[in-house]
């Protein structure tokens, strides 16, 4: 196992990911903007006060913070990136734009850091699993240095050259997003239209219509159990993300720009901290369905 490795960013899906590294046998520093966070961990977790304190000298670097505006300041500007050893591996698991990840990881390499975008989709209760998809974006060699890293937190796929994971975490998000969407739109359909929405998830989950969606959102949406483990702002910050994108390469993506919109109403109307799948109060709201 490489080691010692730093660990930035120990939240929802940071803490999770961090204490499986420390149980595969990972010799970790961890540092979060919460302490207490980073504290809590246990299983032999040392705590650093700082980013800086936690990469000195460090083999690799692990960073699940929240956008690339934080990424970039505590890699960066707080002395992070710096700190490392020389050629050390620097795995950003942020889900951050395209572009910041090309700027990014072409700071690392200046600083003669291996760099991996490496972000993940599956949610809390993968990251506690062990089972996340892991989409990662890099040079093929430094890829299979960290796989002794990332083998304990899922399944890693090799996307193509540094940005690579990170767009394909952007193409995940607008087709989690979108699905979200659909999937409250026909919950609140089968609602106002008289048919019980549990019996009606049940019947589709056994059809062509099923998806992880449909099986785990929508049961939130059924039960009004909307304790965030993707919180709906950071749904909007990647579809900003995957808007810019599409931007920047002539491309026009209606059905991205409409979700956009449903989040931002969301968010706008006090929604931000609650989990995306309340997309659905948003949709109950514009109807004057309010529950």
């Amino acid at each position: 196992m490489i080691g010692p490795v730093a660990f930035l960013g120990t939240g929802l899906m940071g803490g999770p990911i961090c204490v499986n590294l420390a149980r595969a046998g990972a010799d970790i520093r961890a540092w979060n903007r919460s302490v207490d966070k980073a504290r809590a961990l246990g299983n032999g977790v040392a705590v650093a006060a700082s980013p800086a304190e936690a990469a000195k000298d460090a083999q690799a670097c692990i960073v699940m913070l929240s956008d690339g505006a934080a990424c970039r300041q505590v890699l960066f500007k707080d002395g992070a990136a710096k700190a490392l050893a020389p050629g050390a591996l620097l795995i950003v698991m942020s889900s951050i734009g395209h572009q910041e990840a090309l700027d990014l990881a072409a700071q690392a390499t200046d600083l003669g850091l291996r760099w991996i975008d490496a972000p993940v989709s599956g949610g809390t209760p993968a990251a506690k699993a062990g089972n996340l998809s892991i989409m990662a974006g890099g040079d093929a060699a430094d890829l299979q240095a960290a796989m002794p890293l990332l083998s304990p937190m899922g399944t890693v796929v090799h996307i193509g050259p540094a940005g690579t994971g990170a767009l394909t975490k952007l193409i995940n998000q607008i087709t989690v997003a979108s699905t979200i969407a659909t999937v409250s739109e026909a919950l609140l359909l089968a609602e106002a239209g008289g048919a019980a929405p549990a019996k009606v998830r049940e019947a589709l989950l056994g059809g062509f219509a099923n998806s992880r969606i449909l099986d785990l959102h929508g049961r939130r949406m059924i039960e009004g159990d909307f304790e965030p483990g993707g919180p709906a702002r950071y749904q909007l910050k990647d579809t900003r993300a995957a808007r810019d994108v599409a931007a920047a390469l002539g491309l026009e993506l209606p059905v991205l720009n409409l979700v956009d919109g449903l989040f931002d109403d969301l968010i706008a109307h006090g929604g931000g901290d609650l989990d995306h799948s309340a997309l659905l109060i948003e949709l109950r709201r514009r109807n004057g369905r309010a529950t």
